[in-house]
C-alpha cells in the first residue's frame, strides 16, 4: 500500500525559499498523479500544484505558479515542490495526495494523503 510523508517545512522569512519533500513508500509511484495542497488557519484547503503521472505534465494554480515548481525524482520515488518568493499568505499545512491518473484535471481524486509538513512565512 502506498504511503506518503512530507517533510521539509519550517518557518522562513517573507522572500524567503522552502523545498517541500513527498516521500512515497510501499508502491512506487509509477503512474500515480501527486498533487500538493495547503491549508491555511481559517480557510478550507486548497490545490497548489499537480504532476501527473500519465504524461509528466505539471499544473499550478495561478496564486503560486511562477513561485512554487512541482517535480519528481523517479529513482528517489519522491515528489518535491520547490517554494520561492515565499509571503505569508503561503503559510499553512501543506499535504501531498496520490491519485489515479486524472487527479490533476480533476477527474479522479486522491487515494492517499500525508500528514503534513507546516510552513510558516513570517518575519
Amino acid at each position: 500500500q502506498l504511503q506518503l510523508a512530507e517533510s521539509g517545512g519550517g518557518v522562513v522569512q517573507p522572500g524567503g525559499s522552502l523545498r517541500l519533500s513527498c516521500a512515497a513508500s510501499g508502491v512506487t509511484l509509477g503512474y500515480y498523479s501527486i498533487g500538493w495542497f495547503r491549508q491555511a488557519p481559517g480557510k478550507e484547503r486548497e490545490a497548489v500544484s499537480c504532476f501527473s503521472g500519465s504524461d509528466k505534465s505539471t499544473y499550478y494554480e495561478d496564486i503560486v505558479r511562477g513561485r512554487f515548481t512541482i517535480s519528481r525524482d523517479s529513482a528517489k520515488n519522491t515528489v518535491y515542490l520547490q517554494m520561492n518568493s515565499l509571503q505569508p499568505e503561503d503559510t499553512g499545512v501543506y499535504y501531498c495526495a496520490a491519485g489515479p491518473p486524472g487527479l490533476c484535471s480533476r477527474k479522479r481524486q486522491a487515494n492517499y494523503w500525508g500528514q503534513g509538513t507546516e510552513v510558516t512565512v513570517s518575519s
